[in-house]
């Protein structure tokens, strides 16, 4: 088969103890899923869960040991940190059960959900898709994917970010509004999820903007830790 242009390459992240890598497809980012943060960004309770979606392609892909840089991007003058764990899908479904989905899961990644905030507000304002404050590209850095069975309890694992070795966001992911598997029953009741598919399952309180030249060191407890350098 030919192409009249050429296929982009297949983005992929590094798997622990493994030379194989996975492919990414669609990336799937649950709004407002830690109750702090959702009371900061001016909401309370636990609402309905809602998603976005990146492109694969807005992963910046840091391997275990490295820092990764990311580019500070245009048309913003708040760039905000979000750090989230990950769940990779192994296996795809629709209608998938709460009490089924860890059969669904590959593993888990440290991620973060960078957002231009400034632009994610002004488009709240006036009911607009969110897509400039949220999809651009770099916007989803994500280290390396750890096996389900190598990861630990990552339901109840501590979650942070710290920006030039100071701490900005440090919760629990035992404290979701909605949990792992909720979420992914929720999402494959709205679309057939596919091996591949990341999820990037919410931010706790103390997201805060960064510039350039400062460093973001995210970690979920078990997992490698994600570093990114601001350029």
């Amino acid at each position: 088969m030919s192409f009249v242009v050429t296929p982009p390459a297949q983005v992929s992240v590094p798997v622990v103890g493994s030379k194989d890598r996975f492919p990414v497809g669609r990336i799937y980012c649950v709004g407002r899923n830690y109750v702090e943060h959702a009371k900061e960004m001016g909401f309370t309770g636990r609402e309905a869960p809602f998603f976005f979606i990146k492109p694969a392609d807005n992963c910046l892909v840091v391997d275990a040991g490295q820092t990764g840089e990311v580019n500070y991007p245009p048309m913003t003058e708040d760039y905000q940190h979000e750090i989230e764990l990950v769940a990779a899908i192994g296996t795809g479904g629709k209608n998938i059960k709460a009490a089924d989905a860890k059969k669904h899961i590959y593993g888990y990644a440290v991620g973060l959900d960078m957002t231009r905030r400034d632009r994610q507000t002004e488009q709240k304002k006036q009911g607009r898709p969110w897509c400039i404050g949220k999809t651009f590209d770099q916007a989803a850095p994500i280290g390396p994917i750890t096996p389900a069975a190598q990861a630990g309890d990552v339901e109840n694992a501590e979650i942070f970010v710290q920006v030039n070795g100071k701490d900005r966001q440090r919760s629990n992911v035992a404290k979701l509004i909605w949990n792992i598997g909720e979420i992914i029953e929720h999402i494959s009741a709205a679309w057939e999820l596919r091996p591949g598919d990341l999820i990037y399952t919410g931010t706790p309180e103390g997201v805060a903007a960064v510039v350039k030249g400062d460093t973001m060191v995210g970690s979920v407890a078990g997992l490698p830790t994600l570093t990114v350098k601001v350029i």
